[in-house]
C-alpha cells in the first residue's frame, strides 16, 4: 500500500481539500482554531503503517501552528478505528509497527493541543487506545469499546497504562484481561468517556463542547492542560516504555503470541500451549 496523500492546505479560510487515495483525512472546514483529523481507512479505519506514519506527521504539523487549539478526532458511521493491522502483530514487523502507533500516541500525549474524540460504531484496540488518551471524549451509545488484544494472544500496551489512571485499576483489569466489549453509556460510566448520545446527537454534543473552546485563549488552553497533566505525564512516559520492552523482549518470542495472530488470519479458533 502507497503511502496516502493528505491534505496540508491549513492557513488562512476554511479549506476543504483532499484526495480520493487519503487515510488520514485532514480537515479545516470547521475554522481555526479548530482542526478536524478525520481518519478514512474504509471499511473499519484499521490503523496500518502508512496510516499511522501520515497521523504522526500531521500531528508534528499541526503542533507548529499558533492558530490551532483543538483538535478532533473522527472516523465513520461504521467505526472509529478497530486498531492496528493484525497482520502487522507479526514478530517479523511489530517493533516498527508498535514504534510507530506509539509515536501517535506520544504525540497525541504530549501535544499543547486540547484533543477530543468524536467516537461512533466500532472503538477497538488501538483505536480505542488512541480515543483514550484524547483529553475529552465524546461517544455515541451504541459504539462498541474494547481492547480484544488478549483474544491474539497479546495486550495493549497503552491501554495498560493509560486505563487504571482512566477508570480504576480492576476496571482496567477485566476489559485488557477478557478482552470484553462496551457500550458508550458504559465507557461513559467508568471514565472511559465523558458524554455519550444517539448517534444522531453525537455532532450537536461536540459542536456545544468546540464552541465552548472557541472562546477560550489558545495559551491559557495550552498552559492549562500541561498542569492538569504535571503528574500522569511523567507516569506514563515511564510505563508505556516498560509497557514496550515487556511486549517486545518478552511477549512476542511466545509461541502463544505468534499462534494467536497466525489464527485470528487464518479464521480458526487458537490452540494455546502457554509458551
Amino acid at each position: 500500500m502507497t503511502i496516502p496523500m493528505i491534505s496540508r492546505k491549513l492557513r488562512g479560510e476554511e479549506q476543504r481539500t483532499v484526495t480520493s487515495a487519503s487515510t488520514v483525512r485532514v480537515e479545516s472546514d470547521i475554522a481555526p482554531p479548530i482542526v478536524r483529523i478525520k481518519l478514512v481507512n474504509p471499511p473499519l479505519n484499521v490503523l496500518d503503517l502508512p496510516m499511522t506514519r501520515e497521523l504522526h506527521q500531521t500531528l508534528t504539523d499541526l503542533e507548529s501552528r499558533p492558530d490551532v487549539s483543538v483538535i478532533l478526532f473522527e472516523g465513520s458511521t461504521r467505526a472509529f478505528s478497530t486498531g492496528v493491522d493484525v497482520k502487522a502483530h507479526l514478530p517479523e514487523q511489530i517493533q516498527e509497527m508498535l514504534t510507530s502507533f506509539h509515536a501517535v500516541i506520544r504525540a497525541v500525549v504530549a501535544s499543547r493541543k486540547i484533543t477530543i474524540a468524536a467516537v461512533q460504531g466500532a472503538c477497538l484496540g488501538g483505536g480505542a487506545e488512541l480515543a483514550a488518551v484524547c483529553d475529552m471524549v465524546f461517544t455515541a451509545r451504541d459504539a462498541n469499546w474494547g481492547f480484544p488484544e488478549i483474544k491474539l494472544g497479546c495486550y495493549p500496551p497503552v491501554a495498560a497504562v493509560a486505563l487504571p489512571a482512566l477508570v480504576g485499576q480492576k476496571r482496567a483489569a477485566e476489559l485488557i484481561l477478557t478482552g470484553r466489549q462496551i457500550g458508550g453509556d458504559q465507557a461513559v460510566a467508568i471514565g472511559l468517556a465523558n458524554r455519550s448520545a444517539p448517534a444522531e446527537e453525537l455532532d450537536a454534543l461536540v459542536q456545544r463542547t468546540l464552541a465552548e473552546l472557541r472562546q477560550m485563549s489558545p495559551a491559557a488552553l495550552a498552559h492549562a492542560k500541561k498542569a492538569v497533566y504535571a503528574w500522569d505525564a511523567i507516569h506514563f512516559d515511564k510505563g508505556l516504555a516498560r509497557a514496550e520492552k515487556i511486549y517486545l523482549e518478552e511477549l512476542i518470542s511466545t509461541e502463544d503470541a505468534r499462534e494467536g495472530i497466525i489464527a485470528f488470519l487464518e479464521k480458526r479458533p487458537p490452540k494455546w500451549t502457554g509458551k
